[in-house]
């Protein structure tokens, strides 16, 4: 339960804040800022929680936690997603305890109250001849689906930005055809930091060239932003080869029908970003050879040249596709100083491990690199919880997406508080 004069310290802190400075301490360390987070972001706001393949078939069921809330997603015989509150309508029992399973109906193990795939209370017995099942139903929780990708909302009313963001990113991810694979591997790993500085330390790639051995031979650092001023005649050299092969590879997709070009809607209660790069070496996949990982492409590719799609959502997921697989992350907070971040691999729903992938080679790149960002997370966060931390600038170049994260932040806690922010320069105005 945040108090008001929580609520009051902490706009106070966003509304002070320097455009291009990271937040104040308190903002990553304090429960009071986690409970605000939990209850105006991620109880408020359309949230990635998984993939279609999670529940391919019907009756196949996933349960999904957000703070204190457990969401169970279930495929019904008309195949349609939907998701409901994680507990019975009788006395409140949790229904589902595993992360996955399949299901005829659903039955609470404590008293036998049973619920059709649509949550509709189907039999409880001993209520008397005056119950009126269709009064206790699961409770419903909004839930759409972009091109395979699982959004839910626990808001008695969510923003209505998603049909926009559908509209705009559905040609970039529907030609990988998600809906059509399988998820090959999925991996939960707790960082020891505030979900914001994970998200924050995935909006920049400044740290990559040394912290990032794996990740940067098929990513070039320039497609994430970087200094030209500081560039000697050699590196100038390569930036303006990897825009020539950029220039030619966004020709080359759009001949194909693929949408390449950088689309971005950061400010929006929804925000996103996605673009298609080219990948380094073989320009294939995210290996350490840079040659695809599946020999068995997703959809309808018949080209495995397709480089690497970023997509991007506000407030907790970053995904990427590739013509042999995808990976999808989620980020979710589990107290001031934790995050889960799960991800998943993604291959064709007919590829077979061991024939078509080897598993390891198709895991190696991510699972390096998110080990390689939780342990930057935690001296991230270890730093700003010791007194002498303050906030510090962001470069313009390559950190302007971590400035632009947090500016959505501090807009969106406003808003749920029934605020506004301008935020202050401080430096204009100590002029």
């Amino acid at each position: 339960m945040i108090v008001m004069t929580d609520a009051h310290a902490i706009m106070d802190m966003l509304r002070r804040r320097t455009p291009g400075y990271s937040l104040d301490a308190p903002l990553y360390t304090s429960a009071a800022a986690h409970d605000l987070d939990m209850d105006l972001i991620f109880h408020r706001h359309w949230i990635f929680v998984g993939v279609t393949p999670d529940v391919p078939e019907p009756g196949d069921v996933m349960t999904v936690e957000v703070g204190q809330s457990s969401v169970l997603i279930i495929c019904g015989e008309d195949q349609e997603i939907r998701a409901f509150h994680n507990v019975c309508r009788h006395r409140g029992a949790r229904l589902l305890s595993g992360p996955k399973g399949t299901v005829g109906n659903i039955v609470c193990s404590y008293h036998g109250w049973t619920y059709g795939e649509t949550g509709e209370l189907l039999f409880a017995e001993h209520m008397g001849p005056d119950f009126d099942r269709s009064c206790h139903g699961l409770k419903p929780v909004h839930l759409r689906t972009l091109a395979g990708l699982i959004f839910i909302c626990l808001a008695d009313d969510a923003p209505d930005d998603f049909d926009r963001m559908a509209q705009d990113i559905a040609p970039y991810i529907a030609p990988h055809d998600l809906t059509n694979a399988k998820v090959a591997h999925s991996w939960d790993l707790i960082e020891d930091g505030n979900w914001k500085l994970t998200m924050e330390n995935n909006r920049e790639c400044y740290h990559c060239a040394g912290n990032h051995p794996e990740l940067t031979v098929p990513l070039q650092e320039y497609g994430f932003g970087f200094s030209p001023d500081e560039l000697d005649d050699y590196r100038k050299a390569d930036v303006a080869k990897y825009q020539d092969e950029l220039d030619v590879a966004y020709a080359r997709w759009a001949a194909m029908g693929l949408p390449s070009e950088e689309l971005e809607n950061l400010a929006a209660p929804t925000g996103y970003r996605t673009q298609r790069l080219v990948l380094m070496g073989a320009g294939e996949s995210h290996t350490l050879d840079t040659r695809r990982a599946c020999n068995k492409l997703l959809g309808s590719f018949t080209d495995a040249r397709l480089g690497g799609l970023s997509l991007w959502t506000h407030p907790n997921s970053w995904h990427h596709f590739m013509a042999d697989h995808a990976v999808t992350f989620m980020c979710m907070p589990l107290g001031p100083d934790r995050t889960l971040v799960r991800t998943k691999w993604l291959v064709h729903k007919d590829a077979v491990e061991g024939v078509d992938y080897d598993l390891e080679n198709l895991t190696r790149v991510w699972t390096m690199t998110n080990r390689q960002d939780a342990d930057l997370v935690a001296l991230a966060h270890s730093g700003i919880a010791q007194p002498a931390y303050e906030a510090g600038p962001y470069s313009q170049f390559t950190e302007s997406f971590v400035e632009s994260f947090c500016q959505w932040y501090g807009a969106r806690i406003a808003a749920g508080l029934g605020q506004s922010l301008t935020l202050v320069d401080e430096t204009v105005a100590a002029e």
